[in-house]
């Protein structure tokens, strides 16, 4: 419920919708959207998916999962649902994350991976080939590995980032490191060559989640 307020919150802020206007999308009053926004009122999860819809965040669902207490007695059936939102993000490629886009990123995945994880822009999520962030020592992201990219966050030397060449279809995979006031793309692989970060190069998100697929 929180990330869920967190979220809205922030997308209003973000495109400018007011509390009214949400309202109005949804067919409903502005106090009822406020009471959600306080936790004064749990919103139904079609609720949530709603104005989740009406922000224009239509690649997002919010969805339950229903885990067992383990270790714990259970003194009535209904304690067996625990509430847990969580967000889902479509996979793309490292081709299709190069096309042209103006606004956002076209939604029209087949496959959405999931994660607590909420978004300041439209993140998507990559598989990772090849081996050159796979590092000998420390972080070290694998082949195979899915790593979430948002695209609103601050490139700052230190974070691993999606870039792309201007001459280059395909998007690349590194860490952007500051040296004597040059900026580098450098692998986590030491036997892979780092590469000056020129205009030539545009950053298109950075990597905030990674995890391992079985």
């Amino acid at each position: 419920m929180d990330k869920w307020i967190a979220l809205v919150k922030t997308t209003m802020k973000a495109r400018k919708v007011t509390q009214d206007r949400l309202a109005e999308r949804l067919g409903m009053s502005q106090g009822g959207i406020g009471h959600w926004l306080t936790k004064r009122r749990i919103p139904s999860l079609a609720d949530m998916n709603r104005v989740i819809e009406a922000l224009g965040l239509e690649g997002l669902e919010v969805a339950l999962v229903i885990r067992e207490k383990s270790g714990e007695p259970i003194d009535d059936r209904s304690s067996l649902a625990r509430y847990n939102p969580y967000f889902r993000y479509p996979v793309s490629d490292w081709k299709g994350v190069c096309e042209v886009r103006e606004e956002r990123l076209a939604y029209g995945a087949a496959r959405f991976e999931s994660t607590d994880y909420h978004a300041r822009g439209e993140a998507f999520w990559l598989q990772v080939t090849g081996d050159a962030m796979t590092a000998p020592t420390g972080l070290s992201i694998s082949e195979g590995m899915m790593i979430l990219v948002d695209p609103a966050i601050d490139a700052e030397p230190g974070k691993l980032v999606v870039a792309q060449w201007a001459n280059s279809p395909q998007a690349t995979f590194r860490k952007l490191q500051e040296e004597s006031g040059q900026r580098y793309l450098v692998p986590l692989n030491p036997t892979y060559p780092k590469t000056l970060f020129t205009g030539e190069c545009q950053i298109i998100g950075v990597v905030v989640q990674a995890t391992v697929k079985f």
